[in-house]
């Protein structure tokens, strides 16, 4: 008798534990490039893992979530939010018994091409580069060619696919995938809130009190009614949804958050001198695209890649941080930077 490797009993454990509908690692579509398997992880397990220690996912540390540069160590990050999405979509998948390794690779996954400074800037770089650019494309694409000097991450499809549809506007092909899609709402609009009323933009009163009796009268209340409901509405059917009466709600306090948080002049205001920062780093790097780093010139040498597309490709990489300090030294008067 062949004795079975970890990953292979790992892989048993699914097939006995898991639901009929869930994504079994051993029914995955594959990679792009063929590898050998791991003895110890099963193929979604080791992607996280490929996400986890990826320098795209480190630099989301110090990318804007909602506020730029809130004052107070307590403002979600893009990494803080990342994580948060990741632990709402395991807590539903594990409930759903599910497969926890592919939504947590998917979550981690699905926001790493985000630029600097939040949607700000991914509306300059939409405006400015004649391709577009959506920020969950650009996650796609730093997995599959951007990470590892031009190699890619060689994620499973379901991951990749999973990452690329997690928009209101597209729909994932896997359970998990849908998890994470409605994980990545319900964790901006309860730590968006919570940040907001932190930063005196709003109160708890401001909500509506009919969406208050529905989901409850403070953050933590939402969000736990949020799960609990995606987690009983999914039980007995082969998808992932909300209950109507929670799901309208929901969309309700989205339109609240867009109106009095997004749309804000003082969260917002300061938006417009991001975006010109952005805008000016792309015009400057298209000119001069030669200063760009190695990596991304090997791109258009070595695979035709379009000029517009990599500019893009390295400014978006780029922390808050980062680009303040390129833009300093591009355009400020070196008398002026002390």
């Amino acid at each position: 008798m062949i004795a079975l490797t970890i990953r292979e009993m790992l892989e048993q454990r699914e097939r006995e534990y898991l639901r009929p509908c869930a994504t079994l690692s051993v029914n995955t579509r594959g990679r792009e490039v063929a590898e050998d398997e791991c003895d110890i992880r099963p193929v979604f397990q080791r992607d996280r893992d490929r996400i986890l220690h990826s320098k795209s996912f480190r630099r989301l540390k110090d990318k804007t979530q909602v506020f730029l540069t809130p004052e107070g160590d307590h403002y979600r990050t893009r990494l803080t939010h990342t994580l948060e999405v990741s632990q709402n979509a395991r807590t539903i998948a594990k409930a759903l018994r599910l497969n926890e390794d592919l939504v947590e690779a998917i979550a981690l996954g699905h926001d790493l091409g985000h630029t600097p400074f939040g949607h700000a800037g991914e509306r300059a770089l939409d405006r400015v580069c004649p391709a577009g650019f959506k920020h969950n494309v650009q996650s796609k694409r730093v997995v599959e060619v951007l990470e590892k000097d031009g190699k890619g991450l060689n994620l499973t499809w379901e991951v990749r696919d999973g990452i690329l549809n997690h928009q209101t506007s597209s729909m994932p092909s896997t359970l998990e995938g849908k998890i994470v899609r409605l994980s990545d709402k319900i964790a901006y609009i309860h730590h968006d809130m919570d940040d907001a009323i932190r930063g005196r933009i709003l109160s708890e009163d401001d909500i509506p009190k009919e969406i208050r009796n529905t989901l409850g009268n403070t953050t933590n209340k939402r969000l736990d009614r949020f799960i609990h409901d995606i987690i009983t509405s999914s039980q007995e059917i082969d998808d992932i949804r909300m209950s109507d009466e929670i799901g309208q709600a929901m969309m309700e306090l989205r339109a609240f958050m867009f109106e009095n948080v997004y749309q804000n002049p003082k969260a917002k205001g300061e938006e417009v001198k991001a975006e010109r920062l952005v805008e000016n780093l792309y015009e400057y790097y298209f000119r001069n695209y030669s200063e760009m780093p190695d990596e991304y010139l090997m791109l258009m040498e070595e695979r035709g890649e379009s000029r517009e597309r990599i500019v893009c490709d390295y400014i978006s990489s780029m922390s808050d941080r980062f680009a303040i300090a390129v833009f300093n030294d591009l355009y400020m008067p070196d008398s002026w930077k002390d």
